[in-house]
């Protein structure tokens, strides 16, 4: 299964995501410099295109955007979306660059890494426009992030890819272990969707193998983990998360079970 950002725009496992990165970069002390290895394309139309054909977004960002109860800790993906959507609604919905770039400091960096030719350019034009402390650049996110050896303030890499390759796993391992070898005090967010249990269980080896730095996961199931073509869940692995974060991701995560997934959905935040 293809991950590519454009046709799951908005949808559950945006939301989770981008109210955790969100939620990072409020909890960390600039000045940072953060990292998205797949940036996509920066902004997205949820009426045209991917993102409408699959109407993913209706069961993520359009319940969230109209829940009038939704708690503090969306608050800043709540405000990103409307700052897009002036006149209400939710038409157009900020990729993670999009949303990072609004909630920078003045001193903070962003390098957003996008190979797409065709992402890579909606997203050159929207930050050259819209994110003056940003640089869109058409290399490999993993390579980038991996080879940061030294910069200031502290160091926030997001790794989000589409999961394309049959590496990307093995890749996001081995770029988190990388990028905190070389910054010791880095935080590293990945993104993972859950299909198969067993798929899942694998990459936790595979890190915790590793020895790596304090680890927070967030998992996300909306139905049993038994079908490997479908994406039953998400989950975010937080390496050396920030002080703070995991109190947010658990209130993210409870409303994100009840009100986007079906009935039997769970959450569950906890370190490895």
């Amino acid at each position: 299964m293809n991950y590519r950002h454009a046709f799951h725009a908005g949808n559950f496992a945006d939301v989770l995501k981008h109210a955790a990165l969100a939620q990072c970069l409020r909890l960390m002390d600039g000045p940072l410099q953060i990292i998205d290895t797949h940036a996509g394309a920066g902004v997205y139309d949820l009426e045209d295109g991917p993102a409408k054909k699959s109407g993913e977004a209706e069961r993520g960002i359009a319940r969230l955007a109209a829940d009038a109860r939704a708690p503090g800790a969306f608050g800043p993906l709540i405000k990103a979306v409307r700052g897009l959507n002036p006149g209400g609604g939710v038409r157009f919905y900020p990729g993670s660059p999009a949303l990072i770039c609004g909630l920078m400091g003045k001193d903070d960096r962003l390098t957003a890494c996008e190979l797409r030719p065709d992402d890579f350019g909606l997203l050159s034009a929207w930050m050259g426009r819209f994110c003056p402390r940003g640089a869109a650049m058409q290399v490999d996110g993993f390579a980038t992030a991996a080879a940061q050896t030294s910069g200031a303030g502290q160091l926030l890499v997001h790794i989000d890819p589409p999961f394309e390759q049959p590496g990307d796993y093995e890749r996001c391992v081995d770029t988190a272990l990388s990028v905190t070898g070389r910054r010791p005090g880095a935080t590293v967010m990945i993104w993972l969707p859950l299909k198969d249990l067993e798929t899942f269980d694998r990459f936790l080896r595979l890190l915790e193998a590793r020895r790596p730095p304090p680890v927070l996961i967030a998992e996300l199931r909306l139905r049993s983990l038994v079908d490997p073509m479908a994406m039953n869940g998400c989950a975010l692995i937080i390496l050396n998360p920030p002080t703070g974060l995991e109190a947010e991701l658990e209130v993210i995560c409870r409303w994100s079970a009840q009100n986007l997934g079906d009935s039997g959905a769970q959450s569950s935040v906890w370190a490895l």
